[in-house]
């Protein structure tokens, strides 16, 4: 039986910060059409305890280079986390999709059963590669994205549904 660890990893990262970046491209627009400074768009957030959407962002690109890299038994590249407007985000979108667009399905097949250590703060987690992107990475970046959609929503952009998804079928 082929491995499909590519096919449930790749594509469907490389889909979400794709529409992300459209998200974030309505939201230049709209916040140059309601004279809003953008950057009120960028430290915005759902409540007061919860990271702001530069960071929503910076984690979504975070977790997908990171999963792509473990999975491909690579050290995933670092970033500076330093975007402060709607362009270094997109720009930050740019690079993390180049690099996922770069990964061959050879390098990511049969990482079901690779052991991946994760570092998150005061631990190291430990998965199989399947677990890693069942368990952890698909829905962080989800999450993440999911919480970008909801902060551009809740500043008045209208998206729905559809911009979250793309084109479907």
């Amino acid at each position: 039986m082929s491995s499909l660890m590519y096919a449930a990893a790749i594509p469907p990262m490389i889909k979400s910060l794709t529409n992300l970046r459209a998200i974030l491209e309505k939201a230049i627009a709209y916040a140059e059409a309601k004279k809003i400074d953008p950057a009120v768009l960028v430290t915005a957030r759902l409540y007061p305890d919860m990271y702001p959407l530069s960071r929503q962002v910076q984690i979504a690109t975070d977790v997908a280079k990171g999963a792509a890299s473990r999975l491909a038994g690579l050290e995933p590249p670092k970033y500076e986390d330093n975007e402060s407007t709607i362009p270094e985000l997109l720009a930050r979108l740019d690079k993390t999709i180049a690099l996922l667009e770069s990964f061959t399905p050879d390098q990511i097949n049969g990482a079901e059963e690779k052991t991946i250590l994760l570092p998150m703060h005061d631990r190291t987690s430990t998965f199989t590669g399947l677990e890693y992107l069942t368990d952890f990475v698909l829905p962080n970046v989800y999450f993440h994205v999911t919480t970008t959609y909801g902060i551009l929503r809740h500043n008045g952009l209208e998206i729905g549904k559809k911009d979250f998804l793309g084109e479907v079928g």
